[in-house]
């Protein structure tokens, strides 16, 4: 058996000794407070972020450029990932969280702008999210360095995913969406881990959102209003 399956299997039995007692009330039901959108990244910490240990808490998604965007025959839709528990669990807050140096986002960008070759798994999703980043990367400044306009199109992309959430008749009036970004390369300028909340129910300005959400001011910050 490989070492490190044997490995997480050592740490998992802490986990159930640990929290053996913890499901208590779940078993046959949850109802999370939010569902998170998280690009499937190694280095994004889904639960840990928010330092959430609790079961039933969160209903956390991850995929290739934390998609809310799912698509078949030639329609787009909302992931039923991302949908499933707003539909059936009563959860009235979805959070999109993109991070710093995004692997997908930069494919995509390098993909809009001179051409790659991926395996089909990866082109599909590509092409659910060229049509997200194509007007940011026209908005991009001409003399801007590789890894600022990824990260500017990092924030492009988490709007747009929200406003796909917004816009979508799947998804109630009553339902919160909001756009996030988790920093782990000194980019939003606190410490690396943090979540710097850059969208609001569709609003972008820094300045009305922090107006509107003074305790939570200092965490809400854009590289830029396009």
């Amino acid at each position: 058996m490989h070492s490190t399956l044997v490995a997480l299997l050592k740490h998992n039995a802490k986990h159930a000794s640990e929290y053996d007692t913890r499901f208590e009330g779940l078993q046959h039901g949850q109802h999370p407070e939010a569902v998170t959108v998280c690009c499937s990244d190694s280095r994004v910490l889904q639960d840990q972020m928010w330092g959430n240990d609790d079961p039933g808490h969160l209903f956390t998604c991850g995929n290739i450029g934390n998609r809310v965007i799912d698509g078949a025959d030639g329609e787009e839709f909302v992931s039923g990932d991302v949908l499933y528990p707003i539909e059936h669990t009563g959860t009235d807050l979805a959070v999109v969280v993109g991070h710093t140096g995004c692997g997908a986002v930069t494919a995509t960008y390098d993909a809009l702008t001179d051409g790659v070759s991926e395996p089909p798994g990866i082109e599909r999703c590509l092409d659910l999210l060229k049509p997200r980043l194509e007007d940011g990367v026209e908005a991009l400044p001409d003399d801007i360095d590789r890894s600022d306009a990824i990260n500017r199109l990092v924030e492009c992309n988490v709007d747009r995913q929200v406003q796909f959430l917004r816009e979508s008749d799947d998804v109630p009036e009553g339902v919160s969406a909001v756009g996030a970004v988790y920093d782990f390369q000194d980019v939003y300028g606190g410490k690396r881990g943090e979540v710097h909340v850059i969208n609001v129910d569709g609003e972008r300005s820094t300045e009305t959102l922090r107006a509107e959400n003074p305790e939570v001011a200092d965490r809400i910050e854009r590289l830029w209003e396009y």
